[in-house]
């Protein structure tokens, strides 16, 4: 009996600490079809993907993120999904200071935890939803946040609010089934929907560069998993033309479509993937 009780114990403190370490529910790609009225609609934020397990944040993969104590001050005990964002464009920024290590206190000022599930909540997504609202609110700490959710009429209104968020920098849309249950990896409930099409590739060289970029990295030679080659120079800043990410860095890239060869159509450079993001 004693035995019991103990292993029961064991199973309610480390069952929140598991869960946020197994993978996360990943996005579909959005095709136009099902019911819209069914579906909350939010920004698909350009953040770090981060778990909070009850303790601490991890990333995706598991590792613990250094955050201040004070920035996770009141927390729920609750296990939430979220990104890690300071605001639209500024990926770069929040994942250098994710990563820094020891954490800077005048740096994580800047970010907000941006909540958008309960993970091991039972229920349907509205449900969960609902709960979540109530834990951001109890918490008191301005770092954590509620990612906006709403609902819309129709596909033509989905699409004009896509419009509108792109003009704006932002990235793109997620589109979740009010019932939806949470399940590690890819869900046939959670869909993306973005203006541009994105994948990740692998450096394998670089093209020297010419004219005003003469002394720089002309573009960024590219190898797709599937083993064919490109150039990546559009999109690169400056500094990175003057220090390139290294040869074996994945980096994620936009494109609009695929041409008959399968190469992607005007490749745009995005960021550089670090391995625990």
């Amino acid at each position: 009996m004693v035995s019991r009780l103990l292993l029961c114990l064991l199973l309610l403190t480390c069952g929140p600490l598991h869960a946020a370490s197994s993978p996360l529910m990943s996005a579909s790609t959005w095709q136009d079809g099902p019911d819209v009225t069914r579906f909350w609609v939010s920004e698909k934020l350009d953040g770090v993907r981060a778990r909070w397990d009850g303790r601490q944040l991890r990333t995706r993969t598991g590792s613990v993120i250094p955050a201040p104590v004070w920035f996770t001050r009141g927390w729920p005990v609750q296990v939430m999904d979220g990104e890690l964002w300071i605001a639209r464009e500024r990926f770069d920024a929040t994942s250098a200071i994710v990563r820094s290590n020891p954490a800077r206190d005048d740096a994580w000022r800047q970010l907000r935890f941006m909540a958008f599930d309960l993970p091991v909540q039972p229920g349907t997504f509205s449900q969960r939803l609902a709960a979540l609202q109530g834990v951001v609110e109890q918490s008191g700490n301005p770092h954590l946040a509620l990612v906006e959710q709403r609902r819309l009429a129709d596909t033509d209104s989905l699409h004009r609010h896509l419009r509108s968020v792109a003009a704006g920098g932002g990235e793109g849309l997620m589109l979740h089934h009010e019932d939806n249950p949470y399940r590690d990896g890819r869900s046939n409930g959670l869909f993306k929907l973005k203006l541009f099409e994105d994948a990740e590739a692998r450096v394998i060289g670089y093209v020297p560069g010419k004219g005003k970029y003469t002394g720089m990295v002309g573009a960024l030679l590219m190898e797709t998993p599937q083993g064919l080659h490109f150039r990546l120079g559009s999109g690169l800043s400056d500094a990175l033309r003057r220090t390139p990410p290294p040869v074996g860095s994945q980096v994620t890239y936009r494109y609009n479509g695929l041409t008959p060869n399968g190469l992607p159509r005007f490749p745009r450079f995005l960021r550089v993937r670090h391995a625990n993001q």
